[in-house]
């Protein structure tokens, strides 16, 4: 019995070994991202920046559904379009515009004096949401005043996405003015409907295509440097490298109808109700061992203590663990999987009748690891057993794939984590899968390096106004931003030999 435990002593110290030796191992700065020297930023006013996003906040470019602006409503965007005109003479002057057809989406290119080498492509969109009725008087500025308030631009889009719209012009026209003649030719493209279904952006890209333009890399909105950030508490920049897919299905549950006083013990709501309940307790599986979760784990391991950092290094033994942490709260489960979101629900007209069709509308944000083929089957398979269930996607929908995850390793990459880098004055910085939709997801068909990033410094109460109530932007960040988007273009440009 002796030998038997000290055999089970020797093998536990042996366990608890790797387990610590892994530990120590596991995480830091990732060892492949290319180290750049940032170039100096030309001279740019930052109280002029922000007096410039101050006025494009007042063009109410705003969308409400795919088609829009209708035939009537364009008004604000060439109004806006006028003003970038009139407000960026240098960059005009310097770069072709040209509007994509179908729609106001707007298309500059800066011919760059080496055509051996692949172009740049910067994104950004005019269109903003709208504010909800009734709450126009809960903002700190009138939402579409652009009101300097305490340091902030108040306003719809001044971080979504006005405030790189702009601070994008005003680095390109400030290089202008410099006399910045770019060896790389630099496109920007200025979605106008990107709130809505970004089909300006995808005409846009599909031109690009047309012409047989390969980017050497796309950038656009996405992620920022974050302060007191959810996921470490610290300061936190993220890059992001992939975007989540997207998929709208509808689920109908059919049964006799009827008169409410002599109602079936399962009804059509009843059966509809276990089928969302069904799809809540079976969530789509989780992986982090892939990209980009992983290697977003690796850089927070840091800073999370060694208990986290022992957890996250021995995943083949402690995953079950992290995946419960991450799980935890809603924005890191959707770091980590598939998400299912119930949205909308209908019956019957009246509430003495039973509904013969009820019927669930449920939102899918779709991870890298899945598609929607895969999500469309795992909705059968979870209410398969329910009698009376249809499954479809909602006709006319977006369905689209999640973006592929694009490399870490690369010129494009290492100048971004520099500028994230110098952003965060020295905080870590990793990749990251970006939860939403955003214009991005169109550029993966003319090049495989899609990154979506905004070099920028915020917090919890700037990142709460992201569709919100008092959506603002610090004029020290329009600062940052178009510094940022400045270096970005000049590394890119430079020899990667420097």
């Amino acid at each position: 019995m002796k030998k038997v435990l000290g055999a089970i002593g020797v093998l536990f110290l042996g366990l608890v070994a790797v387990l610590v030796v892994r530990a120590l191992n596991y995480g830091g700065t990732p060892s492949d991202v290319q180290t750049v020297e940032l170039p100096d930023a030309p001279d740019i006013s930052v109280e002029r920046a922000a007096e410039h996003l101050s006025e494009a906040i007042k063009f109410r470019t705003i969308t409400l559904q795919g088609g829009d602006p209708r035939p009537g409503q364009e008004g604000p965007w060439l109004e806006l379009q006028a003003w970038l005109e009139t407000t960026y003479p240098a960059f005009h002057a310097a770069a072709n515009k040209e509007t994509v057809p179908g729609g106001y989406t707007l298309l500059y290119t800066w011919e760059g004096s080496d055509p051996s080498l692949d172009p740049i492509l910067l994104m950004a969109h005019q269109d903003v949401v709208p504010v909800n009725i009734g709450t126009e008087g809960d903002w700190t500025g009138a939402p579409f005043a652009g009101e300097i308030v305490d340091g902030y631009i108040y306003g719809r889009g001044a971080m979504d996405d006005k405030g790189s719209l702009v601070a994008l012009m005003e680095a390109l026209d400030a290089l202008a003015r410099d006399g910045f003649q770019p060896r790389r030719t630099v496109l920007l493209q200025l979605g106008h409907d990107e709130e809505v279904s970004g089909s300006g952006a995808e005409a846009g890209i599909a031109l690009l295509k047309s012409r047989g333009v390969t980017p050497v890399m796309a950038l656009d909105e996405g992620f920022m440097v974050i302060e007191d950030n959810p996921v470490t508490g610290g300061t936190l920049g993220l890059i992001g490298i992939a975007e989540k897919g997207y998929l709208t299905a509808r689920i109908t549950a059919i049964a006799d109808g009827g008169h409410s006083s002599a109602p079936p013990r399962d009804s059509a709501t009843v059966r509809l109700s276990r089928a969302l309940i069904a799809l809540d307790e079976n969530q789509m599986p989780a992986d982090l061992a892939k990209a980009p979760t992983s290697d977003m784990m690796k850089v927070i391991s840091a800073d999370l203590g060694f208990p986290a950092r022992l957890a996250m290094g021995n995943q083949w033994l402690l995953g079950g663990l992290v995946e419960s942490q991450f799980s935890s709260s809603p924005q890191g489960n959707a770091m980590i999987r598939t998400t299912t979101a119930p949205t909308m629900l209908s019956g019957s007209a009246k509430e003495n009748v039973l509904a013969q069709r009820a019927t669930a509308i449920v939102n899918f944000r779709i991870h890298p690891n899945n598609t929607v083929d895969e999500v469309m089957q795992h909705i059968r398979d979870v209410t398969a057993d329910i009698e009376g269930i249809e499954v479809a996607p909602v006709a006319d929908g977006i369905a689209s794939e999640a973006s592929p995850v694009s490399a870490t390793d690369n010129r494009a990459f290492g100048v971004l984590y520099a500028v994230a880098k110098e952003v965060g004055d020295g905080a870590p910085v990793a990749p990251g899968l970006v939860i939403g939709a955003t214009d991005a997801r169109y550029a993966s068909a003319i090049t495989k390096d899609v990154y979506r990033f905004a070099p920028s410094l915020v917090g919890p109460a700037d990142l709460a106004g992201f569709h919100g109530t008092n959506e603002r932007l610090s004029v020290e960040n329009m600062g940052r931003l178009a510094r940022g988007y400045a270096q970005i273009v000049l590394a890119m440009d430079a020899p990667e030999t420097d």
